[in-house]
Formats: structure tokens, C-alpha cells, sequence
């Protein structure tokens, strides 16, 4: 019986086309992890909460006077007072959402900007248990981008217990 012309010979041909096109995908990928902030998004957020400390930012991105950049790492720093993070949005996110949560059981006050994944571990784990969340109605324009992030993003707010 004729049919359609087989676009490949054997199974694993049409599975490997499909894992080389899936790594083309670019949905939740980047070249940079670092999505800068707003600063009119930003604005709105310090009116309300009066940041001391961007906890996670470099010299160009800094949204505090007081600031941890890379290399000071602020992961390994301690955090006080009212604090705004926008992470890097790779596979270390978990540990800098842990970092606010435990910051926040340390009296500090942590803001954090963060791509609204629900399935993950650290959405659980912090977030849903401990966090203040406040889901941003459509997609973010980060600074410098020519379009809006491909990811829903949510405000998830620490504060001290």
C-alpha cells in the first residue's frame, strides 16, 4: 500500500534528528544566565520594600549602592537587612533560593525575582513552603534584551520569622 515517503530509514535515525533538534530548542536556554533587572520594574519594588543590598550583581547591573558581585560570591556572604536578588537563571538557582530562605531565618528580608518554574525542587522546597509569591502577569523585558523572556517569572518574597 502506498503511503508517505519515509523521511528516515530506521527508528533510531528519526530519534537522533529529533535529540539534534531539541538541543536547538531554546526555550528556558540562554548564552547568559544573567538577566538584568528592569530598573523601572525595580523602581516600583524599592518604593514598597527600601533595598540596603542587591545580593547577586555586577558592577553594570547593581540595583543597591551595596552590592556582591561574582567575585565577592554572594553565596558565601552574609545577607542583613532588606535584600533584592535577581539569581542567575542556570541549574544554581536552587542554591540561591536556599540562600534567601536562610538568610530570611537569619532576620534579612529577601526579595528575589525568579522564572516562575513550578516543577522544580527548589519551587517546593522554599517557595511554596516559606515564600510570599507574587506571579507577574505577562513576560519580563529584562535590560539590554531585544524581546520578553521566553519564561513566566514570579516575585517570591522572604521575610524574616
Amino acid at each position: 500500500m502506498p503511503g508517505r515517503k519515509r523521511k528516515y530509514k530506521t527508528n533510531a535515525d528519526r530519534q537522533r534528528a529529533y535529540r539534534r533538534r531539541r538541543k536547538e530548542l531554546v526555550h528556558f536556554q540562554s548564552r547568559s544566565h544573567d538577566w538584568s533587572t528592569p530598573q523601572g520594574f525595580f523602581d516600583e519594588l524599592n518604593a514598597e520594600f527600601g533595598f540596603e543590598l542587591d545580593v547577586c550583581a555586577t558592577s553594570d547591573s547593581a540595583k543597591c549602592a551595596r552590592f556582591f558581585s561574582p567575585k565577592e560570591d554572594g553565596l558565601h556572604q552574609r545577607w542583613q537587612g532588606v535584600c533584592w536578588m535577581n539569581p542567575p537563571y542556570g541549574r544554581a538557582i536552587g542554591l540561591w533560593v536556599k540562600k534567601a530562605f536562610d538568610s530570611s531565618r537569619d532576620g534579612a528580608t529577601v526579595v528575589c525575582l525568579v522564572p516562575a518554574r513550578t516543577d522544580t525542587a527548589w519551587w517546593h522546597e522554599y517557595v511554596l513552603a516559606f515564600g510570599e509569591v507574587r506571579y507577574l502577569r505577562g513576560r519580563i523585558k529584562f535590560g539590554g534584551g531585544e524581546n520578553s523572556a521566553p519564561f513566566p517569572s514570579a516575585l517570591v518574597v522572604f521575610r524574616p520569622r
